[in-house]
C-alpha cells in the first residue's frame, strides 16, 4: 500500500513503529518521542517519493530528550541517538538534521591549573587570529551548553590516567554558511545550499534534501568540517593549557555516511577503542567510558524490540548500533507526560500533563521552556543496557563559559 493513501494518523503510528527508544521515560523523553514521529513519516513519504524503502528509524540512547534547535524541532527531529534512512550507499542526504561537527577534546594535565591563568590565557586565545585549513578561527566557548570542564580524577580508575582532566565543548560556526573552503553545512546559512538543494513538500512539512553528486560534495564537505572542528579543539588546547596528555576528541553531532547521523551521542566502531566523556551536570562526577558494541540479540529481546525489528526489515540497524550518550540531556521536573499534541497551520502544540495535576502546559517550541540536565540515572541505564563500561569517575573542580 502506498504511504500516501494512508491517512494521517496511519502514517503517524506506522512511523511510531521505527523507534527504538531506550530513554528513561520522563517527559523530555516522551517528548523527542512524540516530535519524532512527524519527522520520521516526513522522511518515509520521501523516501517512497524518491522509491527507496520507507523505513527511516530513530534508535536512542538513555539521554533521549528534546532538541532547543528550532529548526530542528519544527523539522521533527529528535535528539540523543542515531538516524538511519539507508545502507550508508545511497547518495540522499536530510539537510533538515543540521549536522554542525560539535564534540568534545579531552585532555589530561598533571597539575590543576589556576583559573586566573585559564581566563587570561583565554583572553588572548580569543584577541589573535587563528587559520586553520586557510579559513579564520571563530571560537564558540561561551554558545549554548559549549564549555571548558577542569575535573580531578577520583581514586579507584581502572586505567592509569593523569590526576587532572580537562574536556573542551565546542563545534565548527564558520562552517555553517558557505566559505571559501564549500558549501556549508546548514541549509538556511547558505545560499549554496538553498539553490542546490531540493524541497520536497509533505503533508508534515518539508523535507531539504540533496541527491547524487550533489550529496556527494555535502558529504565529502562534512568530512572536512569534522577534521576542521578537530583541528581547532586541539589548537585551544594547546593555547589555554600548554603540554597536555591527548585522550580522545569526538564528534557527537554529526554524519556517518550518506545516510546516518547522530546527534547528542558517540558512535563507536570497536571495543576497546578511545575514552569516551559522559558529563552530567557542573554539580556532579562526569566519567570517562569505554563503549561497547551494542545490541545483542539478547538484549534487544528482553528490550523488546527483536521481533519488531525483523518485522520491519531493521534488525541489521540494531545490532549494529553502537552508540552511547554524550551527557545527561535536558529535563522537565515540572511536566510528567505528553497528553496529546494538536496540529494547527502547520505548528505542532504539545499539551503536557503537570506534577502537580493542575492544568495543563502547551507550546509549541520546548526551546523556551526551563529545563535542568538529568543526572546519574542516564549512567546506570548505560550501564544496564551494556552501552558502556566506566573506566574512571572525574570530579568537578570549575567550569568555565567565556
Amino acid at each position: 500500500m502506498e504511504l500516501n493513501s494512508l491517512e494521517d494518523k496511519e502514517l503517524l503510528t506506522r512511523a511510531r513503529q521505527y523507534i527504538f527508544s531506550t530513554g528513561i521515560g520522563d517527559a523530555a523523553s516522551r517528548l523527542c518521542r512524540e516530535n519524532t514521529v512527524y519527522g520520521l513519516a516526513k522522511i518515509h513519504l520521501v523516501q517512497e517519493k524518491f522509491g527507496l524503502d520507507p523505513s527511516a528509524t530513530f534508535i536512542s540512547t538513555p539521554d533521549e530528550t528534546i532538541t532547543r534547535n528550532l529548526d530542528r524541532w519544527l523539522n521533527g527531529i529528535g535528539y540523543g541517538g542515531k538516524f538511519s534512512w539507508g545502507d550508508g550507499s545511497e547518495k540522499i542526504i536530510f539537510l533538515d538534521f543540521k549536522p554542525n561537527c560539535c564534540g568534545t577534546l579531552v585532555g589530561g594535565l598533571d597539575e590543576l591549573p589556576d583559573p586566573n591563568s585559564i581566563i587570561k590565557n583565554l583572553h588572548e586565545l580569543e584577541a589573535k587570529e587563528y587559520v586553520i585549513e586557510g579559513l579564520t578561527v571563530k571560537w564558540d566557548f561561551n554558545v549554548g551548553n559549549h564549555f571548558i570542564d577542569i575535573f580531578k580524577t577520583a581514586p579507584g580508575a581502572e586505567l592509569t590516567i593523569p590526576e587532572y582532566i580537562f574536556i573542551i565543548h565546542s563545534s565548527a560556526p564558520e562552517l555553517k554558511g558557505e566559505n571559501p573552503l564549500g558549501m556549508g553545512l546548514y541549509y538556511n546559512k547558505s545560499s549554496t545550499l538553498q539553490q542546490t538543494m531540493k524541497t520536497i513538500k509533505t503533508r508534515f512539512g518539508e523535507a531539504k534534501i540533496l541527491i547524487d553528486e550533489d550529496a556527494e560534495e555535502y558529504y565529502n564537505f562534512y568530512k572536512f568540517a569534522e577534521r576542521f572542528s578537530e583541528k581547532k579543539r586541539i589548537l585551544a588546547a594547546k593555547e589555554i593549557f600548554g603540554d597536555f596528555k591527548f585522550i580522545s576528541s569526538k564528534t557527537h553531532q554529526g554524519l556517518l555516511n550518506f545516510n546516518e547521523i547522530v546527534l547528542g551521542c558517540h558512535f563507536i566502531t570497536s571495543k576497546g577503542g578511545p575514552l569516551y566523556p559522559l558529563v552530567l551536570r557542573p554539580d556532579l562526577p562526569a566519567y570517562l567510558v569505554e563503549g561497547k558494541p551494542c545490541f545483542s540479540k539478547n538484549m534487544l529481546e528482553s528490550l523488546g524490540f527483536y521481533k519488531r525489528a525483523v518485522d520491519l526489515g531493521v534488525l541489521n540497524r540494531l545490532l549494529l548500533f553502537n552508540c552511547l550518550p554524550h551527557g545527561g540531556g535536558y529535563s522537565f521536573p515540572d511536566m510528567v507526560t505528553v497528553r496529546s499534541v494538536i496540529p494547527i497551520h502547520d505548528q505542532r502544540y504539545f499539551v503536557m500533563e503537570l506534577q502537580n495535576e493542575l492544568g495543563v502546559k502547551i507550546f509549541s517550541n520546548p526551546s523556551e521552556l526551563q529545563f535542568i540536565y538529568r543526572g546519574r540515572q542516564v549512567v546506570i541505564n548505560s550501564v544496564e543496557l551494556e552501552l558502556i563500561e566506566l573506566k574512571a569517575k572525574l570530579m568537578p573542580e570549575f567550569v568555565l563559559k567565556i
